[in-house]
């Protein structure tokens, strides 16, 4: 499950799962629905992800900004992703796949150009059983 909530000049966006990973996938699901009907995108292609960090926290916003990047620089939309965490030397590795397509503007209607994920309101953590990985995108 996925949500996004009220920023004052940007937008928020969270993923809830059952795991970290559920979490983070959904959380980058959110950040696409932002940007076009998830609906609409197939994914016919699959990209490589790979980031890591000190902590799960800043491993959230590589993750997202590396999916950004790959938007951006390769034109291409999302709406599916395998993600798995591992922790490796005190370092939080995140390694995994987004399924997606590239920007067809007779297909998508962009909605709005997310241009980067924030630490503002970051937040990843386990509550009531269930993983919750958030934080603010600059639109």
């Amino acid at each position: 499950m996925f949500e996004l909530f009220e920023h004052k000049a940007d937008i928020g966006v969270r993923g809830i799962g059952k795991s970290k990973e559920d979490a983070f996938a959904e959380c980058a699901k959110a950040m696409f629905s932002f940007i076009a009907d998830l609906k609409k995108i197939e994914a016919k292609q699959w990209n490589e992800i790979a980031v890591e960090a000190g902590d799960l926290e800043t491993l959230l916003v590589n993750f997202l900004n590396e999916l950004l990047y790959l938007k951006d620089a390769e034109g291409m939309l999302y709406n599916r992703f395998e993600v798995y965490i591992t922790e490796q030397a005190g370092k939080q590795a995140l390694k995994g796949k987004a399924g997606g397509e590239k920007i067809d503007k007779k297909k998508h209607a962009l909605k709005a150009d997310v241009k980067a994920a924030s630490f503002h309101q970051l937040k990843v953590a386990k509550e009531k059983g269930k993983w919750i990985a958030q934080c603010v995108v600059d639109v």
